[in-house]
């Protein structure tokens, strides 16, 4: 037994009146504020990176540092990513058709994948490299110091507030869901404000040590310090396309919603009178906002066919109105003494689903609403 009709009470349209490619009526698959806000974010960050790297590669061929070259190539690796993630925004936007009846969302991940490959080639490995080559030349060329330091003082004031943008955006999306802010940080939903935000603070920190290397530099007269903070700044990169890759990684090959949102939905569907175990409940994200649904559900006996059929729907319009980030639902009747369904449950979770609900922090498990 399975609902799939949506909380604007249109039933759904059966697959074959539409031809590949047609769009089937659906919710929008950004969901809420999440694709409005996440734009701003992007194209903010873009347009900061944009004309900090100019600023940048100017400072490098004037001063001949190699930290601030490699902070150039880092700005335009960042802009690479941007665009990707305007890509990603664009294409996960678009309604669910037959060829893909679960919709686009997860196509922001595939873009996001790319961006972490952007950052990892055309920012860390440029930045490594020509720290390496600085230090193996032994360089200690330096022209004009100062024009380094000013571009730099300039570049952390716009990145500043891109950051500030992004640092907002990633607060928001975590008070939506009602988790911490390093809680949602670490498992997000959508990994284009993490993203912005991881490419942020890794800007920052990128000319605090770009700085520190013109200054080293400038002090000792040695090239290689300058090397130094290039070949820290490439380690930096690499950790960030590290972390967006895994994030992204996670997202596309499946991942489960938050467990705060799967024990609520839990003990919502143990809730209602009808409900006389829930066997099995099965998550997984197919996009921003959008989750989909899977529960195996022991009904009280008594209940008739019909009885059966409405309560499902009843049950479908009260998650969606208890919980608006589910896309599709899919409720399954099932004996709770199902000898093949315990089996997949216990080789699934074991005993971890308790034990995680006891470690979850309290502030990620809000009170269920009356």
């Amino acid at each position: 037994m399975r609902d799939q009709r949506r909380a604007d009470g249109h039933g759904e349209r059966d697959p074959g009146d539409a031809r590949a490619g047609e769009p089937v009526p659906a919710p929008s698959p950004t969901g809420g504020d999440g694709g409005h806000g996440s734009l701003i974010t992007v194209l903010f960050a873009l347009g900061a990176n944009l004309g900090v790297a100019a600023m940048k590669l100017a400072a490098g061929l004037i001063t001949g540092s190699a930290a601030m070259l490699s902070e150039a190539a880092h700005s335009v690796g960042d802009c690479f990513t941007e665009v990707m993630l305007l890509t990603a925004l664009r294409r996960s936007g678009r309604p669910a058709d037959r060829r893909h009846p679960f919709g686009y969302g997860k196509e922001r991940y595939f873009w996001g994948l790319f961006a972490s490959v952007a950052i990892f080639a055309s920012g860390a490995m440029f930045s490594i490299y020509e720290g390496v080559r600085t230090i193996v030349s032994g360089s200690d060329e330096q022209t004009a110091p100062w024009v380094a330091y000013v571009v730099i003082l300039l570049a952390f004031g716009i990145e500043s507030v891109s950051w500030t943008q992004a640092t907002r955006q990633v607060r928001r999306e975590a008070a939506d869901q009602q988790r911490p802010f390093l809680s949602y940080l670490r498992s997000p939903d959508d990994p284009s404000a993490k993203t912005v935000f991881l490419e942020d603070s890794a800007a920052l920190v990128g000319l605090v040590l770009a700085a520190a290397g013109v200054g080293a530099h400038q002090l000792t007269g040695s090239g290689v310090w300058d090397g130094v903070a290039s070949v820290l700044i490439g380690a930096l990169l690499v950790w960030v396309a590290f972390r967006l890759a895994a994030t992204n990684k996670e997202l596309l090959v499946g991942q489960q919603a938050h467990l705060g949102l799967v024990l609520r939905i839990h003990d919502w569907l143990t809730a209602r009178k009808e409900v006389t175990r829930v066997v099995d409940l099965l998550t997984m994200l197919v996009g921003t906002d959008r989750v989909l649904l899977c529960a195996r559900i022991d009904f009280a006996d008594q209940l008739s066919v019909a009885e059966l059929e409405h309560t499902c729907v009843r049950l479908n319009d009260g998650l969606r109105a208890e919980f608006p980030d589910l896309d599709e639902i899919f409720l399954e009747p099932v004996p709770s003494d199902d000898p093949s369904v315990l089996a997949r449950v216990r080789a699934r979770y074991g005993s971890r689903l308790t034990a995680l609900r006891s470690q979850l922090p309290e502030a990620d498990v809000p009170d269920q609403r009356p």
